[in-house]
């Protein structure tokens, strides 16, 4: 499996933006999908991640209720909609993908990395 995220770009806080992960390979719907997100001077931090099926989705807490992930296997792509959108949410994001969603939960080494996309909301 590959990874391309897409869908960044600038947004004036309170706006919204939808993020995309596009995926290659046949294996891709066995895979569960994670977005993290590095902002500058700081570490990469984990976003959510929703299991192969769509059935197990989680968040951090700093985006929950404003943040959704979703995802259409028959497209090969996951989705991180993104509302309410704050300044602080400003990073480049990224989209990794796993066999088992656990892994994003405990922090352990992910299978696949995509390359990011630049989100900046300004004030």
């Amino acid at each position: 499996v590959q990874l391309q995220a897409s869908g960044g770009g600038l947004v004036q806080a309170g706006g919204s933006l939808r993020l995309s992960c596009a995926a290659s390979g046949r294996t891709f719907s066995t895979f569960a999908v994670g977005w993290f997100r590095q902002a500058p001077g700081k570490e990469r931090e984990f976003v959510g991640v929703i299991n192969w099926n769509g059935r197990n989705i989680y968040y951090q807490d700093s985006v929950k209720g404003r943040f959704l992930i979703s995802r259409d296997n028959a497209k090969n792509t996951v989705y991180l909609q993104m509302n309410s959108l704050k300044p602080e949410d400003t990073a480049v994001y990224y989209c990794a993908a796993d066999q088992d969603y656990r892994d994003f939960l405990l922090n352990r080494r992910l299978e696949v990395w995509g390359q990011g996309t630049q989100v900046t909301v300004s004030s």
